[in-house]
């Protein structure tokens, strides 16, 4: 039996990319997008995505609770290391010059400016609930209360 490797990708991407879609983030796909979706006025929560255990097992569990709190932030949107090229390096350039590009990872934004961020160090390895309790502390500090 032999498996064809980019239909294999391909069940696990899309897999990974619905995950996200119905925990309520937008795919964010090309530059152009990532601009769109940065401009936008208040919090942004970006979720990088990838394929690798850790994402699937703790870091999509993590992105679906954390967003279940009072304060929360106004926007929700992905991209997708290793697929989405263009987008995740567009995304990473508004990070800034300290941010060690890593994924799965997440975010935090306040008009466009980077503000709060969870490494794959702080996913790696941990459990998904204590990614969930990193994230709600930092919308508790900079998120309004829906």
């Amino acid at each position: 039996m032999t498996m064809n490797f980019d239909f294999y990708m391909n069940d696990m991407t899309n897999q990974a990319r619905s995950e996200m879609e119905a925990s309520g983030y937008k795919q964010l796909k090309t530059s152009e997008d990532v601009e769109e979706a940065f401009k936008q006025p208040g919090t942004t929560l970006v979720m990088i995505n990838s394929v690798c255990g850790c994402a699937g097992g703790i870091a999509r569990p993590a992105a679906a609770h954390a967003v279940h709190y009072d304060k929360r932030p106004d926007h929700l949107v992905t991209v997708f290391a290793g697929q989405d090229k263009e987008a995740t390096a567009q995304a990473r350039m508004h990070f800034g010059e300290d941010h060690i590009p890593s994924s799965p990872s997440f975010a935090l934004l306040k008009d466009g400016k980077l503000i709060g961020e969870v490494g794959r160090f702080e996913i790696e390895g941990h459990d998904p609930m204590s990614v969930v309790v990193n994230l709600q502390e930092q919308f508790e500090e900079h998120c309004e209360e829906l």
